[in-house]
């Protein structure tokens, strides 16, 4: 089971990664995935994760207090924004933007509403 957990931390730290520089792929998400995964698998990478410089205060932040850093939902709200003006743009039927409009405010809800880190 190490194994498997292992390689989903993997998985994630990769996909979150790959968020960085691709604007509408969340990066924290899959890194604090990727730390569940390394907690139950590694102990050095779940250590490695928690005091890396770049990965550590946001993991951090989140583990303790629930805490997203504003400028992480800025970035948030700006993809979010993007691809609902993008889905816009290309012109999706009615009933796209709809359930589009309704799960990016929950969203969109769910990380304003959470203390700043």
């Amino acid at each position: 089971m190490r194994y498997i957990y292992a390689s989903l931390g993997m998985l994630c730290l990769g996909i979150g990664l790959v968020g960085i520089p691709v604007p509408l792929l969340p990066t924290v998400p899959f890194l604090l995935l990727a730390t569940f995964f390394f907690a139950n698998s590694s102990e050095r990478l779940h250590n490695w994760m928690i005091t890396h410089q770049t990965f550590g205060p946001m993991i951090q932040d989140w583990h303790e207090n629930g805490a997203i850093r504003p400028t992480a939902k800025k970035a948030a709200t700006g993809s979010i924004a993007a691809v609902f003006l993008l889905s816009l743009a290309l012109g999706l039927s009615f009933r796209v933007l709809a359930i589009q409009a309704v799960v990016l405010s929950c969203v969109l809800i769910f990380i304003w509403t959470r203390p700043n880190g």
